[in-house]
């Protein structure tokens, strides 16, 4: 199962400002939030890789002040009129409260060590990055601007995959990025799919697994069910650590596992390496 991040303040003590502290999602440590923060969100002691906003992801990536947002007016709908809990309505408008953002994913154009690369970058903080039809929208058509600008495309997937608020709408969103990603790849282009954790479900059924070239972030979760679910239906016990960047990378399944710290310099020399 996924470690969940527990990045959440520690009890406010008497003379210490709360959230000056957090606990460390995979060791446990105490850890300055600071000291994190300039890691690139990476515990100092057991090198754990928080979940990250996809605002936090572009700044940690783009070269500073080169991001263009772009697609911003597309906005969630609720044509099915979905209510499980709440109204979908309802849920949406306290997600976008919450996260800032309209949706599950920021696109748009940047640089990354002077390359100009096409950029769609998937929120956890808002409804853990499920995909739903704005989603799949946006990662979309920027796919087609990468190809009419003959840009390299970088997607960043951070998902617990199709949003079910949405059913069929959503896992329609599946066929449209994917037959999208087809035509670039008609028409010479470089995608570089970067996953992080976790990437589940209808997203790496899709395009989360189409790329050119295919990184991880360590111990990344990633698969289409979850351990628990594959354990219910098949009553199978499955290796240690299978769904696992490194598990998956020494099966074939991604190219590279990249520390935080070096996926810059990564991108960029694929980038090159392509000519791109």
């Amino acid at each position: 199962m996924s470690q969940a991040p527990n990045d959440s303040p520690l009890t406010k003590k008497e003379g210490v400002p709360e959230g000056l502290w957090m606990r460390c999602g995979g060791c446990s440590a105490m850890l300055f939030r600071k000291a994190v923060e300039e890691a690139l969100h990476v515990c100092p002691e057991c090198q754990y890789h928080f979940r990250i906003s996809a605002r936090t992801r572009i700044e940690q990536l783009s070269d500073p002040g080169s991001f263009e947002e772009m697609f911003q007016e597309i906005e969630p709908a609720d044509p099915l009129k979905f209510v499980d809990k709440k109204a979908y309505r309802d849920r949406l408008k306290a997600e976008q409260e919450k996260s800032g953002e309209q949706d599950a994913v920021v696109c748009g154009k940047g640089f990354i060590k002077g390359r100009p690369v096409m950029m769609a970058v998937m929120d956890p903080n808002f409804m853990m990055g499920s995909m739903g039809s704005v989603v799949g929208e946006k990662i979309t058509r920027t796919i087609e601007a990468a190809t009419e600008e003959k840009l390299p495309l970088l997607i960043v997937s951070c998902s617990g995959g199709a949003r079910m608020q949405e059913s069929t709408l959503s896992l329609m969103q599946m066929a449209k990025t994917s037959a999208a990603l087809a035509r670039l790849d008609e028409a010479g282009g470089l995608f570089i799919s970067l996953l992080a954790d976790p990437t589940t479900g209808g997203v790496t059924a899709s395009f989360a697994m189409l790329g050119d070239f295919i990184i991880a972030e360590p111990k990344a979760l990633i698969g289409f069910a979850g351990p628990r679910t594959i354990w219910n239906t098949i009553k199978v016990e499955l290796p240690e650590g299978f769904q696992r960047s490194e598990f998956l990378q020494e099966k074939g399944f991604v190219d590279f596992v990249v520390h935080r710290k070096d996926l810059r310099s990564e991108i960029a020399r694929l980038i090159d390496f392509c000519g791109k």
